[in-house]
């Protein structure tokens, strides 16, 4: 691997276009890509099988035995074991096109990998059991015009984040608990556990998991009485109900990534935020990512590709050419 512009920042070539990234130990993987991997020694290893969709985002379970290939803006995915197809997945194609693939692989507190998806309705969340494909979510519904986007299983398997939108079109965020989803399906089609008027009065624009209890939550008001913009950065407790800590910000959050107290903000490049004082850690000027806010909207824009090693030190984010590694600083 060699050093390539700012200190503390590495590059691997890539022989192709990089769409998606997770860390296996310290090697990483391009799931969409086929499987293809860098060993430590920076080197690109060939992917193990071709499949003939157009996939530009990838999933892998928690066990890591599981995968989920899919078209961030399109209506079709798949589910992997290694090179093996388990089963082909669609998305309801009502303004697919308009917004982020709704889709999350997770593990419940008894220790099921589970996939959450809108295979019939927009604002129609469905749980099923990775490997078999189960419905676990049963039962009459009654879904609101939620457009669900961003899920994201909580670490503890006891609820599920969804940073979607309304037809407005305005970002909002919805947390589920699914203990409580699978005896009782309808609660999906409710308002979660967030409180109605708890303050995330503004429009959200991204959010994340820290941990079982706390999301960091990007707000923003577009537009503002004074013309200007106005953006937060938060951490919201679902046990306390209340924002724990929140911070005006004077720039573009983008796509969050936990890091402790800390996220990764991407947007235009990779950003640390200290989440209690929304002040600038580090930044990487010369890592560019893409200017991506919010599920919906432009289609010219996607989502940036990255991956957080789980010991925190590493940072991984595609490039045109390859892929750029970020040492991050030391908590």
């Amino acid at each position: 691997m060699n050093m390539d512009g700012e200190p503390g920042v590495r590059f691997l070539e890539a022989t192709a276009e990089v769409e998606s990234l997770v860390w296996d130990g310290d090697e990483l993987l391009d799931v969409v890509g086929g499987g293809r991997r860098w060993g430590a020694d920076g080197v690109e290893r060939p992917s193990s099988f071709i499949h003939d969709f157009p996939f530009d985002r990838g999933l892998v379970s928690p066990s890591g035995r599981f995968t989920v290939v899919y078209a961030e803006r399109g209506i079709e995915a798949l589910v992997l074991e290694g090179d093996q197809l388990i089963r082909e997945l669609e998305r309801d194609d009502d303004n697919a096109g308009e917004f982020d693939y709704p889709v999350a692989v997770g593990v419940l507190r008894d220790g099921r990998e589970v996939l959450v998806h809108c295979p019939e309705q927009y604002g129609v969340l469905e749980i099923e059991d990775l490997e078999t494909g189960e419905r676990l979510t049963r039962g009459e519904r009654h879904p609101r015009d939620v457009f669900h986007s961003r899920l994201a299983v909580s670490p503890d398997g006891r609820h599920l984040l969804s940073a979607g939108w309304l037809w407005h079109p305005y970002g909002i965020v919805e947390v589920f608990d699914l203990d409580d989803a699978l005896r009782d399906s309808a609660v999906l089609d409710g308002r979660g556990v967030l409180l109605a008027d708890g303050g995330i009065e503004d429009e959200v624009v991204s959010a994340c998991w820290l941990d079982g209890d706390r999301l960091a939550i990007a707000t923003a008001v577009f537009g503002a009485y004074d013309g200007k913009e106005r953006r937060q950065l938060g951490v919201w407790s679902l046990a306390e109900g209340r924002w724990l800590a929140r911070s005006a910000v004077d720039f573009t959050l983008g796509t969050l990534i936990a890091r402790g107290d800390t996220v990764v903000a991407l947007h235009g490049h990779p950003r640390l935020v200290d989440l209690a004082t929304g002040a600038v850690v580090d930044e990487w000027p010369d890592v560019e990512v893409s200017q991506r806010e919010g599920s919906y909207g432009a289609t010219h824009v996607p989502t940036p590709v990255a991956a957080l090693h789980s010991d925190g030190t590493r940072l991984a984010l595609a490039q045109p050419d390859g892929i750029a590694i970020i040492d991050l600083p030391t908590r």
